[in-house]
């Protein structure tokens, strides 16, 4: 298996026995940060083009990267951000396998290196369908991390659409709310800047 065979929430709490939580608003105690003059200037253009082209790509492009970039500024030197990355952290247990964008509370951009703080999933249309392959990559690099003290965030986005989870040890909490960029950027912020 790779991270992309979990297509489904409960196979993913099934193969890795863990416990589900389920919190609207689950980050409503984290501040939030309000983007940049740069970042709003992007969103502004990226959004509507992104949603004319209308594919997971463009998405990921003039949506998602620009946010997490916006991240990365904030959290220098402490943070470095890979896209289209291989982790594979545990090859029998099906945890290998490319991640969209990986997070790294580490100030090395040559290669991932732990920890890892935050995953993102893109998905073209369906929040739900990523949700699976989402908490298999935060798995993965719980266990790449080697310290299963360090929560780690993971989010499945449409670049419009946010859903947030959280991951420490065994248990893995879901945001049942679904944040909304632009409309609700600086919490989308808030959420992912909160590991650094």
């Amino acid at each position: 298996m790779a991270y992309g065979d979990f297509k489904t929430l409960n196979q993913a709490l099934t193969e890795f026995k863990l416990t589900l939580i389920n919190q609207p608003r689950l980050f409503q105690s984290i501040p939030s940060i309000a983007p940049s003059s740069k970042l709003q200037s992007r969103l502004e253009e990226g959004i509507d083009l992104a949603l004319a082209i209308s594919t997971e790509k463009a998405q990921s492009e003039l949506i998602i990267a620009p946010i997490l970039l916006e991240i990365r500024a904030i959290a220098q030197p402490h943070a470095s951000l890979f896209s289209g990355v291989s982790l594979n952290a545990d090859p029998p247990a099906g945890l290998v396998g490319e991640c969209d964008f990986i997070l790294s509370k580490s100030s090395n951009q040559l290669e991932v290196t732990a920890p890892i703080a935050v995953l993102v999933e893109a998905k073209n249309n369906d929040i739900k369908s990523g949700l699976g392959q989402c908490v298999a990559q935060m798995v993965g690099a719980q266990r790449f991390n080697t310290d299963q003290s360090v929560t780690i965030i993971g989010a499945v986005t449409t670049g419009v659409l946010w859903r947030f989870l959280r991951l420490n040890a065994q248990t893995l909490e879901v945001d049942l709310t679904e944040y909304t960029v632009p409309s609700q950027i600086e919490t989308v912020l808030g959420v992912l800047k909160s590991p650094f």
